[in-house]
């Protein structure tokens, strides 16, 4: 199994900006397709942003685009997304994903979850 350690989370004002980073131990960081998801109250969890195995294909929720970056470094077994000009409706508990499969919007696809590291965004 792949373990997987959120952290970076915090309170910011409206414009300000983060860095998640997720820790993967347990099995090689190599060859997993990598997602950070959000999820706000009473909201389903939704996709952010994902990173393949060797960075040829990434996405962007339409409302994160220009705003957050992912980025891997296999090497520290690291998943990090930067997150900058933050807004209020950015506030969710995010979580970072792996799956063996090609990067995707499915939740069930997923097989490994970090433990959800809280931003919120203040007006």
């Amino acid at each position: 199994q792949v373990h997987l350690v959120a952290s970076g989370g915090g309170l910011v004002q409206a414009g300000g900006s983060l860095r998640l980073s997720c820790a993967a131990s347990g099995r090689t960081f190599s060859n997993y397709a990598m997602a950070w998801f959000r999820q706000a109250p009473g909201k389903d969890r939704e996709l952010a942003a994902a990173i393949s195995w060797s960075g040829a294909i990434i996405y962007y929720l339409d409302s994160v685009k220009g705003r957050f970056t992912i980025v891997r470094d296999n090497a520290k077994n690291t998943v990090y997304l930067q997150m900058h000009d933050l807004k209020p409706e950015d506030t969710a508990t995010y979580y970072c994903a792996a799956t063996s499969a090609l990067p995707t919007t499915a939740v069930s696809r997923y097989s490994y979850w970090g433990q959800g590291t809280q931003v919120s965004v203040s007006s």
